[in-house]
This record gives structure tokens, C-alpha cells and sequence, in this order.
């Protein structure tokens, strides 16, 4: 500005006096601030002094200048002027192109208009505008998206969470999408409003899966199912939409009845609840009284046929015993009375603690062992108890019908008469 002359300082004293090195000019006689400067005059002074920048002269003539006064450019110098500015501009154009894609980033380029390839991070270049664009794309960020409710779970959107199951509830279920883009190409392109796809594709995808299955195992145990099956549905149609997205997870964040019947809700998982403990606890005393009644009787059977092969086969057993004594008996009767006499007088003798004398001996010198009576006897008080108390504790156990008690008592008897008898026909 100081080379081209101008003046733009208030304080200037020849601003608006007409005079110019000294000489009047067309605002001669005007005192300074009477009046506006100039316009014309300014307008040639701000050309002569652009002339001058430009390298142009004034030839010299009688009148002050050569052809009327005019000044005469210097071509040369003014396209010189113009190339290194042309030059300027258009390494500015150049660098404009150039641009810095981050990690975890992809930037795409368009060639008017057109998708011409794809780049990666770092530093990279294109033609500038109106040739080509770019766009930068964040390709490994995860994104997320909300249906049925907005930054809050208690922020509901009725229009979304609301869906019906296939036994004709009504369920409110609320769940978050978690993304990423796979194809920067086909995210940019084949999508109008990328976020509002993924959304109307997870409400459609979820309501399809709720609408196969009851709605207490959408509540309860199918939560997880449902998620999965709800993220693989997505994936197929995003796929097939050809939508660049890869559904990383789906989070079901609040599954429940609508408000306005969540208490009739509650009332009647109440009353399922309290039927199913008293199913449990009916089944549980069935458990443990059924296998113990028929333990119970299984015992009493087996008992019951045990005595019955003990009695039969004691019985058994003595008649062919007593069948082998007769036949030995009918061969010797008196070595076989003496012989029996004999056992019968042992068994007799080692089972009592009573001492045999011989008086005929007529010795005054008498050994007793009392040490082997006295173990003897305290050996057979034992076996006496030990089978008394068997005796019962199998009496009590055992409880046998009252048609076997007199079966029982009859071949006892039995027994007794036959031994008496026999010991009367020995004794005879």
C-alpha cells in the first residue's frame, strides 16, 4: 500500500486539498474538510501508481509524455507478473488435493461424482475440485443402536418396544444393537440413512423371532436364544441389502410385560409360583412315603418267605433225620439206644453248669473247676440273652400274619410231642 502511494491516515494534511507534489489539483481553492475529495482524481492517481507497480513508464514528450500523454505498458514485465501468480495459484489448486486419513479410518475417493478407490491411513492425495472428493469413513469404530428407548431405558418408545408373541401376549422389550462397518463402499452407497436401516432391520428381525415363541420363555429362560437368533436374522438381511455392516451383538436390556397389566402380571406369576411349590412339596412327601411303605412290605415278604424255608426245611430235615435213626435203629436197637443215650446225656451235660458226683468212688477228695463253670456259665447267659433279644427284635420286625402265627405254634408243638415221644420209647 505504501508502494502503490495511497494514504489512508485522517491525519493526512494534503487528504482533500487537491494538490498533489505540491501543485493544485481539481480541489484547488477548497480549504481542507469543506467538501469530498475528488473521485476521478483518485481513481487516476490509483492508476498511475498500479502502472508504476507493474513496471510500466511514462515517455517523456513536449507535453509532458509521448502519444497524447498516455503511458505505454511493458508487456514483458506484466507476464512475468502474471506467471508467477498463475504459478502460486496454482500450486495452492495442487496442495488443496491432499489429505490425512487416521488409524482405523478408510478414506474414499470420488472422481466426479463416482466412487475410484479406496485408501488407507496416513497421508495420501487427489486431484482437487471439481476432479475429484474425498470421504473419510471410521471403519473400526463400534456403533450402537437403541429400539425401544432413547439414551434411557425409561425414556420408552411404545412404537418400537411393543410386540406380539406367538400365544397372543403383548410384550414390551427393549434392546441395544452393537455394529461396525466391514465395507466403507457399500455403507456409503447402498445406504440413505445408515443408522435408521440398522434400526428398522433389529425391530423387524426381533419382532419375527418374538412372534415364534410363548411369552414365558421370551421373560424367562429364552432371553439368550432370542438375542442370538435376533443378531443372526439381521446379519442375513443386512447381507442380502448388501449393507457393508457386521452386527457384533445384540443386548436385550429390559423384557417385560406393558405397564398397564404388569400387576394382574405379577399376581399371576404369584399364583404359578406358589402351584408349583405345592406340586413340588406334595411330590417330595410322595418321594419319601411310597419307597418307604413299599420297602416296608417288600421286607415283610421276604421275611416272612425266609421263616417259611426255615420252617419247611427244619422240618424236612428232621424227618429224614429221624428216617436215618430208625433205619439204624431197626439194624441194632441197642447199640443205637446207647449211642443216642449217650449223645443226647453230652449235649445235655454241656449246656448246664450242674457237677456230676460218683458216689460209688468213695473218695473224700472232690476237684471242681469252678474257673471253667463259672466261664461256662456266663458264655451261656450270653448266647441265652443275645437270642432272646433276637427273638424279639424278629418278632417285632417281622409281624407275620395272623393265619401264619397259628401254623407257627402248631408245628412247634409238633415238635415238642415228637421229642417226648421219643425219649418215652428210649426210656421204655
Amino acid at each position: 500500500m505504501k508502494r502503490l502511494g495511497l494514504k489512508l491516515s485522517l491525519n493526512d494534511p494534503q487528504w482533500g486539498s487537491g494538490k498533489k507534489d505540491g501543485k493544485p489539483q481539481a480541489n484547488e481553492g477548497k480549504k481542507p474538510g469543506e467538501g469530498p475529495p475528488d473521485m476521478e482524481q483518485l481513481w487516476r492517481d490509483f492508476n498511475q501508481r498500479l502502472n508504476s507497480f507493474f513496471g510500466q513508464k511514462n515517455r517523456p514528450d513536449g507535453n509532458g509524455g509521448g502519444n497524447g500523454g498516455g503511458p505505454r505498458p511493458d508487456l514483458a514485465g506484466m507476464r512475468a507478473t502474471a506467471g508467477a501468480i498463475g504459478a502460486v495459484i496454482g500450486l495452492i489448486w495442487l496442495a488443496s488435493g491432499s489429505f490425512i486419513v487416521q488409524e482405523g479410518q478408510a478414506g474414499v475417493v470420488y472422481t466426479f461424482g463416482k466412487i475410484s478407490h479406496v485408501t488407507g491411513s496416513g497421508f495420501n492425495w487427489r486431484w482437487p475440485y471439481p476432479f475429484q472428493s474425498d470421504e473419510t469413513v471410521k471403519v473400526s469404530q463400534m456403533r450402537m443402536v437403541e429400539i425401544g428407548y432413547r439414551n434411557n431405558i425409561k425414556n420408552k418408545q411404545a412404537r418400537e418396544s411393543l410386540m406380539l408373541t406367538d400365544d397372543e401376549n403383548i410384550i414390551d422389550i427393549q434392546f441395544a444393537v452393537q455394529f461396525k462397518l466391514k465395507d466403507p463402499v457399500a455403507w456409503l452407497v447402498n445406504n440413505r440413512d445408515e443408522e435408521e436401516t440398522v434400526r428398522q432391520v433389529a425391530e423387524t428381525s426381533i419382532r419375527e423371532i418374538v412372534g415364534k415363541n410363548k411369552m414365558d420363555f421370551v421373560l424367562y429362560e429364552g432371553r439368550d436364544k432370542v438375542a442370538l437368533e435376533t443378531q443372526q436374522l439381521m446379519q442375513q438381511i443386512l447381507d442380502r441389502y448388501a449393507s457393508g455392516v457386521l452386527v457384533s451383538n445384540v443386548t436385550l436390556q429390559a423384557v417385560q410385560p406393558p405397564e398397564q397389566v404388569q400387576v394382574a402380571f405379577d399376581d399371576a406369576v404369584r399364583a404359578g409360583q406358589d402351584r408349583e411349590r405345592q406340586k413340588n412339596e406334595g411330590q417330595a412327601y410322595a418321594n419319601d412315603v411310597i419307597p418307604r411303605a413299599r420297602g416296608g412290605a417288600s421286607r415283610l415278604l421276604q421275611e416272612a418267605e425266609g421263616y417259611r424255608s426255615m420252617i419247611t426245611e427244619n422240618a424236612t430235615g428232621n424227618a429224614s433225620r429221624f428216617k436215618q435213626v430208625l433205619a439204624e435203629y431197626q439194624k441194632a436197637p441197642g447199640v443205637t439206644r446207647d449211642r443216642m443215650y449217650l449223645e443226647t446225656m453230652q449235649q445235655i451235660f454241656t449246656s448246664t453248669s450242674k457237677v456230676m458226683v460218683d458216689a460209688k468212688s468213695g473218695s473224700n477228695m472232690l476237684y471242681l473247676p469252678l474257673d471253667k463253670m463259672i466261664a461256662q456259665a456266663a458264655a451261656t447267659d450270653s448266647a441265652a440273652a443275645a437270642a432272646r433279644a433276637a427273638s424279639q427284635a424278629a418278632a417285632s420286625s417281622s409281624a407275620l400274619p395272623a393265619e401264619v402265627m397259628p401254623q407257627v405254634e402248631v408245628s412247634r408243638q409238633r415238635d415238642s410231642r415228637a421229642r417226648d415221644a421219643l425219649r418215652e420209647r428210649e426210656g421204655r
